[in-house]
């Protein structure tokens, strides 16, 4: 053919929208993309799993390569989001708070790499390298409407009012769903008790199946778990017990008849959104992207049918009023 690439559709009359599918194709797929995990691996159900997702998203639209580096220990941190970036991958994506000071560590050193933290404010890293976005998520406004739907179940069951929660660790995204959760449920039931504890692990379902089954001998009747896959735990520990159980992250409402809902975190949509900004060129270091119920980057899962209409109704309300600013919920745990 007479006419070079680049000037294939201009110079040669071609119109085709399938040689322009196939130019566009050709181009995406020469992007790499790389995740690493924390050490909750890709089977937690919730966190690392969306994530994976995401990607998986952007190599079936985009074209992307991908490829996965799973953390066995914070150790692997450094050594994993170092060698992607010296491989060429034109976006190496940390999943989790935990990798924080290792990404900040890594984007220094190789200014050349591009990075992107969930969970982490790319302007609270050490070093504030331009070449990372940190992706942010307005985890408080989802946990205040589950703690309003919690709430209002706890008002119909005799005794005292109680819910709690089950985070991981203490770190700011666990405590923003904390904290909009136990706010949410006092504006639903004024007076009503609020437990939390945390686990200090990620993905020993056991350490949360005891945390919760503590809570729940204290009166508990709704249980929030905030803790990736170890919570799972916590979830199975409500279906024993026979009180509402919460999921997080993602919808884990097949987990059974005892989930009342789960709180959405939508971190699969951050990171497809994130992948395609690189691709299309409009990729930008230096600066955070939140997340939040305007844009759909939070939201509630599927709502059990046990759940009576006027609860449905009334959580419509305030989901109303969050959406537009009329609610002020808390970001962190007095």
């Amino acid at each position: 053919m007479s006419c070079a690439v680049a000037l294939l559709l201009a110079a040669c009359g071609g119109d085709d929208p399938a040689a322009t599918e196939q130019a566009a194709s050709s181009k995406k797929s020469e992007f790499r993309i790389a995740l690493v995990t924390d050490v909750g691996q890709l089977n937690d159900r919730g966190f690392n799993q969306l994530a994976y997702e995401g990607l998986k998203r952007a190599e079936k639209e985009l074209g992307v390569q991908i490829r996965v580096a799973q953390s066995n220990s914070p150790a692997d941190y450094i050594p994993n989001h170092t060698s992607l970036s010296r491989q060429g991958f034109d976006l190496v994506i940390g999943v989790g708070f935990s990798q924080g000071d290792a990404v900040d560590a890594t984007a220094a050193k190789l200014p050349d790499g591009r990075f992107a933290i969930v969970d982490v404010d790319q302007q609270g890293l050490k070093n504030k390298p331009e070449n990372v976005v940190g992706l942010l998520f307005r985890e408080q406004e989802v946990g205040y409407l589950a703690g309003y739907l919690a709430g209002l179940s706890e008002k119909r069951r005799p005794g005292a009012d109680v819910v709690s929660s089950v985070g991981g660790f203490k770190e700011p995204p666990v405590d923003r769903f904390i904290a909009g959760y136990q706010a949410g449920a006092k504006e639903a039931a004024p007076g009503i008790k609020t437990l939390n504890g945390y686990s200090q692990t990620w993905d020993d379902q056991a350490k949360c199946k005891e945390v919760a089954l503590g809570q729940i001998a204290r009166g508990a009747g709704v249980v929030f778990q905030v803790a990736g896959g170890c919570g799972l735990g916590a979830l199975d520990a409500a279906s024993e017990r026979d009180v509402w159980g919460i999921g997080v992250d993602a919808d884990q409402s097949f987990l059974g008849r005892h989930v009342m809902t789960s709180a959405l975190k939508r971190v699969d949509e951050a990171v497809f959104r994130t992948i395609k900004s690189v691709v299309d060129g409009t990729w930008e270091g230096g600066k955070s992207i939140t997340f939040g119920l305007e844009d759909d980057g939070v939201g509630l899962g599927k709502i059990s049918p046990e759940v009576p209409q006027a609860d449905r109704d009334a959580l419509d309300q305030v989901r109303r009023r969050l959406r537009v600013g009329e609610i002020s919920v808390p970001t962190s745990l007095r």
